[in-house]
């Protein structure tokens, strides 16, 4: 993912950041425990279209 668009982009809920995980190549945000999809290169950061996290995938996610 492009690392300026990475910097810029928040949470749609929060205004927080988002962190990008490469291996579901989606971002997440750490506060509101939702993963945005990336769809054909964009990311849809739609709050309907988050998937909702489990705090232990977002744990094994800051060990990396």
């Amino acid at each position: 993912m492009d690392s300026q668009l990475v910097q810029i982009l928040v949470c749609p809920l929060c205004k927080g950041p988002l962190l990008w995980n490469e291996k579901k190549k989606e971002f997440y945000c750490r506060s509101d425990m939702k993963a945005y999809p990336v769809i054909e290169g964009i990311p849809a950061m739609v709050p309907s279209e988050a998937r909702d996290m489990a705090e232990t995938e977002i744990e094994e996610l800051d060990k990396k």
